[in-house]
């Protein structure tokens, strides 16, 4: 399982016409959050001709959007159609404008509100979110050298490692990956070292 998100909150902006565009996101888990961080930004910008959003949450299948007085069609839907494009879940982008006094027309709000969420996704910075198997594998200390080794090269990640009676690492790796890793820690540890697992969990990874 997998899905992209963004990996933190930011901003830019641009001017257009004299309007200034104001584009806001970050990651958001739940719709409260995406709720709290649209009611941060209308306070923020308390003063903006308008404060657009659109959010898109994995949890219930959700996804909303608002023209906050644009006319229909041409802010929220573009702000989220940039988002699906992106292929962005679990984040929230907030477009806000000052009107600078030039009318921009209905394909030139669709295009201003469309950049602006582009903008916001390229400052929140795009990642991918994969699901990976929480593992651990206990050694003697004379295997500790193959066995750290091992783990990065199949494409595991060392989380922690506790250096007591016996060297233990905890790291995480990609299910489809555990096989080659538990077939060359036999071949190395002579069968002395395993692998344990202890549940999954969401990772980020670099958008591929």
């Amino acid at each position: 399982m997998e899905y992209i998100t963004v990996e933190r909150e930011a901003s830019d902006e641009f001017i257009e016409k004299k309007s200034r565009f104001i584009g806001a996101c970050r990651p958001v888990k739940t719709e409260e959050e995406a709720l709290r961080f649209i009611q941060e930004k209308k306070s923020r910008y308390w003063d903006a001709s308008h404060n657009v959003f659109a959010y898109i949450l994995r949890e219930g299948n959700t996804a909303r959007f608002s023209d906050d007085g644009e006319p229909q069609g041409t802010a929220g839907l573009p702000v989220m159609d940039t988002m699906r494009k992106a292929g962005v879940v679990d984040a929230v982008v907030v477009a806000t404008r000052y009107f600078g006094g030039i009318l921009l027309g209905g394909g030139g709000l669709i295009r201003a509100y469309s950049h602006t969420a582009s903008i916001a996704l390229a400052a929140a910075g795009k990642i991918q979110m994969r699901e990976c198997l929480l593992l651990s594998a206990s050694c003697d200390y004379s295997l500790y050298g193959k066995v750290a080794a091992l783990v990065p090269e199949c494409g595991g990640v060392v989380d922690d490692t506790q250096f007591l009676e016996r060297v233990s690492l905890s790291f995480h790796l990609a299910p489809e990956q555990l096989p080659a890793l538990e077939r060359k820690l036999a071949d190395a540890t002579s069968g002395r070292c395993s692998v344990q697992e202890a549940g999954r969990r969401f990772f980020p990874f670099a958008v591929e």
